[in-house]
């Protein structure tokens, strides 16, 4: 079986502001396809990007990207990465086809190809008919679009997208985490999506890291990651009294986590291999009717709460 070759990989990172860490001695390693750095706010996702590119010095450790390393290698790097920053980046007066070809030269292309690519992502992101407008005339997702095109202009190896639906309005949000699952699943462009918003990680990668506090606290494929040690259930159950929580008491003194959700169906993680087994018993001694109980798929959001101590 052949080993994947990280595309970004962290030795021991720590990047501080101040008295500060932003980054904790973070070590680990982004797999090649489509990656998701989440995190709350604050969480050092940012931090981790900028020194990843070179606008920030480590106080320690190594990075690479594409087998390059960081602090040798950063204009080399530069060129074969495309950057969307999670702030506006246009530059006032420009039109957009003129100022994402400009950010093609600037990645190195000559002029005539630059402007070709410029007119091709413009298209391919949904601004073509908009490109010969003046950028600070773009509305908040027509932003968000520009930056984009610009990140791609230059064919990249390796695409940083630091919050990418920031700001959009649901459409236009869904339209772009389109845009990147198509870039990540159909043109075969390495991705890292830097966001805290689980839904948008969930629709567009297929593995993720967890960060909180400038710490790595989760990392693999989503779908790994989200199977339970134990098994998971939906359950509805009816008593005698109409007293159910005092059921719910008994199932956590049992060691059964119970957390409610709409209505009156509770989702309840059974450890170990009893599974339904063990419920009906618990049930039964408690003299309590089990009106519905079927499996219940663990959810990204269920992975983010355990990783960062929410459960």
């Amino acid at each position: 079986m052949t080993e994947t070759v990280p595309v970004v990989t962290l030795d021991h990172v720590t990047v501080a502001y101040g008295r500060n860490q932003a980054l904790r001695d973070v070590t680990t390693a982004f797999v090649p396809g489509a990656v998701g750095l989440l995190g709350p706010n604050g969480a050092g996702k940012s931090t981790m990007i900028k020194a990843l590119l070179g606008f920030l010095a480590p106080d320690q450790g190594r990075m690479r990207i594409l087998g390059l390393d960081v602090a040798a290698s950063p204009l080399e790097i530069r060129a074969r990465v495309g950057y969307m920053p999670e702030s506006d980046a246009h530059i006032p007066g420009m039109n957009a086809v003129s100022f994402v070809a400009y950010c093609g030269e600037l990645a190195g292309l000559p002029r005539a190809d630059a402007m070709q690519r410029a007119h091709e992502v413009l298209f391919y992101v949904g601004l073509g008919e908009a490109r010969y407008r003046n950028v600070e005339t773009y509305s908040t997702g027509m932003k968000q679009r520009i930056k984009l095109a610009q990140a791609l202009v230059h064919d990249p190896d390796l695409l940083f997208l630091d919050e990418p639906t920031n700001g959009m309005d649901p459409k236009g949000r869904d339209e772009m985490l389109a845009l990147v699952s198509d870039l990540a699943h159909n043109k075969g462009v390495n991705l890292i999506l830097s966001s805290h918003l689980l839904p948008d990680v969930e629709s567009t990668c297929d593995h993720v890291v967890v960060m909180d506090k400038g710490s790595i606290v989760a990392a693999g494929p989503i779908a790994a990651l989200k199977q339970p040690r134990g098994r998971l259930y939906e359950l509805r159950v009816k008593t005698a009294t109409g007293d159910v929580e005092s059921f719910f008491e008994r199932l956590r003194a049992a060691g059964v986590d119970c957390h409610a959700t709409d209505e009156d169906v509770v989702r309840v993680f059974v450890p170990g291999d009893g599974g339904a087994r063990d419920l009906f018993a618990l049930a039964a001694a408690a003299d309590v009717q089990v009106r519905h109980l079927r499996p219940s798929v663990p959810t990204l959001e269920d992975v983010f709460a355990h990783a960062v101590g929410e459960e």
